[in-house]
């Protein structure tokens, strides 16, 4: 089994990053953009660089067309993703392509939804989030406690 590890670089990353050793010893590769901590985790694991959209359609489609050439090249079976719009368009294309997709909230979102969530929330095969509060938006998600 490949697993793709997608997230926005700085903390959906440092969030992801908290998770390791669930894929520790399995084949896997992160998907994320170029900010500091996602150059740091790509001196020491597969990495690849997509755009970040930034609420831009212009980026977003260079974000979906890179993400797709990666997920071609790739082939994971499985994506696990802690947002946000740098991952979305990865996860979608899983997806797309039948592939098995686990998201969990952010942990800073607290009193209200994030916009990755409220998209990956409809399209995820298991939605986790860290806080109870969140079931109010998420009611078929499953509670899983905080990453750190």
């Amino acid at each position: 089994m490949k697993i793709c590890l997608a997230a926005s670089a700085g903390g959906h990353l440092t969030e992801l990053l908290q998770l390791e050793a669930a894929w520790k010893g399995k084949e896997h590769f992160y998907v994320t953009d170029k900010r500091a901590n996602g150059i740091g985790l790509a001196k020491k694991e597969k990495t690849y660089f997509v755009a970040c959209p930034i609420r831009n359609p212009i980026k977003l489609a260079i974000n979906f067309f890179q993400a797709l050439r990666v997920f071609l090249k790739e082939k994971p079976d499985f994506v696990v993703s802690t947002g946000a719009d740098t991952a979305v368009p990865f996860c979608i294309i899983a997806r797309a392509f039948g592939k098995k997709v686990a998201f969990i909230e952010s942990f800073c979102r607290i009193k209200e939804p994030s916009l990755s969530g409220k998209i990956m929330y409809k399209i995820s095969n298991l939605f986790l989030v860290q806080w109870k509060e969140n079931l109010e938006f998420f009611p078929k998600a499953e509670f899983c406690g905080s990453v750190f």
